[in-house]
């Protein structure tokens, strides 16, 4: 026990030098950009103003949300996902694994789940003794399932997902805002620096140059750092916003999660619009700060209901009274969430067109968007 314990121990410490090692090259980088440029380098008190201004905004809106994606809690399923007492005795003493399915089926219901895994199975995590609500996955680093989880990453020590991927996005924009705005107010000194020292090495530098201090090697190494930083965080950002717009997660770019009607990348998208929305809420004007505002709770999500099996329509039809005007049908199987509502119910136009809606009955996309609007 002792062993296995003081490991552990190691591990999370191990964790956070990757924190670590971003947080000294940042303050590394505020001392080099505000003392050594800033103050001993750049003459024009105008000049030294303005960067100063523009820098301390940047850095404070990069260090917010860097700290707001780590010391986030990653959301976990809430207790309706859990076993009762008697269905997880019941469930830990079959050893068959279709009674094992049938006591997950009665359990999951009345949940508002919409996915299994690719062998039509209830999803249901073994560590946690609990049924994953759709997008959720369980992290093995953090030992948890994660609501929404996209990935774990070691340069945040956290998951991140639902609770914390708007402050994961902010950071990345701010931080390439950050170097970019380095680099580019640095580059005229690096050039100088540059030059300097060149012509110093061929005696032949003029008097009025920058002076030969050690301010220059770290306006140096600030433009290689920032632009090095820069390039590859472009790509993860980029990679992201391409995410946020089809509404999917790193997990189900790799692995499509599967539906009623079979596996689909493009199950939870609503359209690029409904797509960000739901990431960053319906204010605009909270966007760009690092508060939690992303719509939903977590556990449900949206779907394309459009592209719903139409069998499905035909035994809810058949189960339910018709609730719908105009139209002799019932609305899906398990009823939309408030935050279902607020997405889908805005405007018509509410989902994207791709190549699985030619395939679906019109009757079936009618009943649906007349049910939607009633």
């Amino acid at each position: 026990m002792a062993p296995s314990h003081v490991l552990k121990c190691c591990q999370k410490v191990l964790a956070w030098v990757p924190v670590a090692f971003i947080a000294l090259v940042v303050a590394w980088s505020y001392y080099a950009y505000v003392v050594e440029l800033c103050v001993f380098t750049i003459s024009s008190t105008a000049e030294k103003v303005v960067y100063l201004v523009v820098f301390h905004l940047s850095f404070f809106m990069f260090v917010w949300s860097y700290w707001k994606t780590i010391f986030t809690s990653p959301a976990s399923p809430s207790n309706e996902f859990c076993l009762s007492k008697a269905d997880k005795e019941q469930y830990e003493k079959e050893e068959r694994p279709e009674s094992q399915q049938e006591i997950l089926r009665r359990a999951a219901k009345d949940l508002p789940i919409y996915t299994t895994t690719a062998s039509r199975a209830i999803r249901y995590c073994d560590r946690c003794q609990l049924i994953k609500p759709d997008r959720c996955h369980h992290c093995s680093a953090c030992d948890i399932c994660v609501l929404k989880m996209d990935h774990h990453c070691p340069w945040v020590n956290n998951c991140v997902g639902f609770s914390n991927y708007k402050f994961f996005l902010l950071f990345l924009m701010y931080s390439l805002l950050y170097c970019l705005f380095v680099a580019a107010t640095v580059l005229q000194y690096f050039i100088k620096f540059w030059t300097l020292c060149h012509r110093k090495a061929a005696e032949n530098c003029p008097q009025n140059e920058l002076p030969d201090t050690h301010a220059k090697f770290h306006v140096l190494f600030l433009f290689f750092v920032a632009a090095m930083f820069f390039i590859s965080i472009l790509s993860l950002f980029s990679y992201h916003c391409w995410l946020v717009g089809k509404n999917r997660s790193t997990i189900e770019t790799f692995r499509a999660p599967t539906f009623r009607n079979g596996p689909d990348k493009n199950g939870f998208s609503l359209g690029c619009s409904k797509n960000l929305r739901e990431v960053f809420g319906d204010e605009k004007k909270y966007w760009l700060l690092p508060i939690f505002t992303s719509l939903g709770d977590g556990c449900n999500f949206p779907t394309r209901l459009v592209i719903m099996d139409p069998e499905q329509l035909t035994v809810s039809s058949q189960n339910e009274p018709a609730k719908s005007s105009g139209a002799n049908q019932s609305f899906p199987t398990r009823p939309l969430s408030e935050s279902q509502n607020r997405l889908l119910a805005s405007d018509s136009q509410w989902v994207e067109s791709g190549p699985e809606e030619e395939n679906v009955k019109s009757g079936a996309k009618k009943h649906i968007i007349v049910s939607l609007e009633s």
